[in-house]
């Protein structure tokens, strides 16, 4: 389990491929300090660590991963946000995040307003995936506060320790972002979807 509070910003140093899946080897400062089999949070998705170096990890991402995530879109030299799974005794300073991430979204648009962002962002809504203003949502491994949902999109503010420590300073109009949604509001879809009102 996953708080959305990002630890480091990691360079991805190589990509290689292996059949369908894609061994990333990426470079960051908690990298010395993670452990072979650990898992670690990368742009959201909860991936092993299966290789340790200098300074470096590598993780192994399936095809699964690569179609339903925006890593499939890495290249070396990216950057991608880093968390590695909370501890019992930690704080939950941001909200329960699974490191599964449901769906991808679009950026829409980027607007600095006195010294904050705000972002909106495009997505495919399903009856699963529900947003409810004032809500959670884990964005690129980040929790964030939902802003405004609106039929297909929705916007969150950025503050400006979350832009200068995250990739949103990178993001740009038109790139991919991974989305994980409120564990608590998918269950509660599934529930009336599978009873509806039956008591």
């Amino acid at each position: 389990m996953f708080t959305g509070i990002i630890e480091s910003l990691g360079s991805v140093d190589k990509i290689e491929k292996e059949g369908t899946n894609v061994h990333f080897t990426i470079k960051s400062s908690i990298s010395k300090e993670l452990k072979i089999d650990q898992s670690v949070a990368h742009n959201g998705a909860c991936l092993t660590v299966v290789a340790l170096g200098e300074n470096t990890h590598t993780v192994t991402a399936i095809e699964e991963t690569l179609v339903r995530t925006n890593l499939g879109d890495l290249q070396e030299g990216n950057t991608v946000n880093l968390e590695r799974a909370m501890q019992g005794m930690a704080r939950l300073d941001g909200h329960i995040v699974q490191g599964h991430v449901d769906a991808t979204g679009t950026v829409k648009s980027i607007k600095e307003v006195d010294g904050s962002w705000y972002y909106t962002f495009q997505y495919r809504p399903t009856p699963e995936h529900l947003l409810v203003d004032k809500g959670s949502i884990c964005i690129n491994g980040v929790s964030l506060t939902v802003v405004n949902p609106v039929e297909d999109e929705f916007s969150v503010a950025i503050i400006p320790y979350t832009y200068e420590h995250t990739t949103f300073k990178e993001l740009q109009a038109g790139d991919t972002i991974n989305l994980e949604f409120d564990i608590i509001g998918k269950y509660i879809a599934k529930y009336v979807q599978l009873y509806g009102g039956k008591s």
